[in-house]
């Protein structure tokens, strides 16, 4: 079984179509539809937006679907000035960029009494991820690196220049490491893909609603080539 997290119901919504033999349960006011995805048995939800819904979303996929693999979808902002709009990140580690208890003598982003600052994603995954990309979607570049997650839309200044600084991460968005987070603790191998909406740099009002649609389609895209390889 391979569990499919998306924060926002257009994430999600071309891939529930394409499930087959759907069964919905809906826990914690999520809806989790279980069926064969591309030839795979799979479960895909909608999370809602930031990092307490995706890390409810994650415990109860492991609860409930004991899944060997997550694979987190979506969107985020670039922080690296060769990653442009429209290109795919895929995480070799997540971090929380809002995680601070730097006052107590612990590294900002590391979450107290954890034994690891970033959640490391599974090398196999990510490997297949990254050529699955390359397949299906050739006309973009593909990225590996860090993700960088918290509770703000980072759009530019100082909190892109601290993100940038503190963690080297490869894009911004507000729910990856707290499913990465989970995942460790269950002890599933987890991979995130993320395609860039815009650039984290104060256009998004620009670029936001232009590009999150494109963004998304290259999501689907990879994952259609991805699941058969899984």
């Amino acid at each position: 079984m391979i569990g499919i997290i998306g924060a926002m119901e257009e994430e999600v919504q071309e891939l529930i179509a394409d499930l087959a033999f759907a069964e919905k349960k809906t826990v914690a006011s999520m809806d989790f539809y279980k069926g064969t995805l591309y030839g795979k048995d799979c479960v895909i939800v909608k999370s809602g937006v930031g990092k307490v819904n995706a890390a409810l979303c994650t415990q109860i996929l492991a609860d409930f679907y004991k899944p060997e693999a997550l694979i987190n979808t979506g969107v985020a902002g670039s922080l690296d000035a060769q990653i442009n709009i429209g290109d795919m990140v895929v995480s070799e580690d997540a971090v929380q960029h809002d995680m601070d208890a730097s006052a107590v003598g612990d590294p900002v982003g590391q979450v107290p009494r954890m034994d690891v600052l970033a959640f490391p994603a599974d090398p196999v995954l990510v490997k297949k991820a990254v050529e699955a990309n390359q397949k299906a979607n050739p006309d973009i570049q593909t990225f590996t690196g860090r993700v960088a997650s918290g509770d703000q839309f980072i759009s530019g200044g100082e909190k892109k220049k601290q993100i940038q600084e503190n963690f080297h991460a490869r894009c911004a968005e507000m729910e990856g490491a707290a499913i990465a987070h989970g995942a460790y603790l269950n002890k599933i191998p987890y991979v995130i893909l993320r395609a860039i909406s815009d650039k984290a740099d104060g256009s998004v009002q620009m670029d936001y609603p232009t590009f999150e649609k494109q963004a998304i389609v290259h999501c689907v895209r990879l994952l259609r080539e991805l699941i058969p390889m899984l």
